[in-house]
């Protein structure tokens, strides 16, 4: 076996600045997510990815591989949700063995009040301390990084056909557009 290519002093630098960056950075925005929404960071991933969705349903294997969980995972979290009145289940007509996931007008509500704080959480906790250049800098690599990754097996918006450079994120709160809006 070849002996590694170990990182040099630049390497260690980027790689350590992003791991230890993306966790306190994930970690200050869920809090501020939570202290001024009540909303863990998978509740609204859940909900922002829903209010997006075509009659803002989702099936959930599509929703559990959108945000990279496990079924069970997520139908766990869902059940949290669904007490909360923030989401039900609908049965598959076509299909008993499936359920989708739909957003209740409480849970519309929600995140339609959450997400001008959550914007503005993250927009002071990291687009407002870059410039335009390393923002666009930000976003080059996201895009070459993420379009040399796999995308999940199981996600059902990834077809063997699309290329690879045409795909985007598909995790959930990857944006963060006003509630409803659409990319172009």
């Amino acid at each position: 076996m070849a002996a590694p290519e170990w990182l040099d002093e630049g390497e260690f630098r980027a790689w350590i600045g992003y791991r230890r960056m993306r966790l306190l950075l994930d970690a200050e925005i869920a809090r501020d997510l939570m202290r001024t929404s009540s909303l863990s960071m998978p509740d609204y991933d859940v909900l922002s990815v829903l209010m997006d969705a075509p009659g803002q349903r989702q099936p959930l294997t599509a929703l559990a591989a959108r945000m990279l969980w496990s079924k069970s995972r997520l139908s766990r979290h869902i059940s949290r949700m669904e007490a909360r009145g923030l989401v039900v289940r609908e049965e598959d007509a076509a299909d008993a063995r499936r359920c989708g996931i739909v957003l209740t007008e409480k849970g519309r509500q929600t995140i339609i009040e959450a997400a001008p704080d959550h914007v503005e959480s993250v927009r002071r906790h990291f687009i407002d301390l870059l410039t335009k250049d390393q923002l666009r800098m930000v976003g080059d690599v996201a895009e070459t990084i993420l379009n040399r990754l796999p995308a999940p097996a199981d996600d059902p918006e990834t077809s063997a056909s699309e290329e690879t450079s045409a795909r985007e994120p598909k995790r959930a709160g990857a944006t963060l557009r006003a509630p409803g809006a659409r990319s172009a």
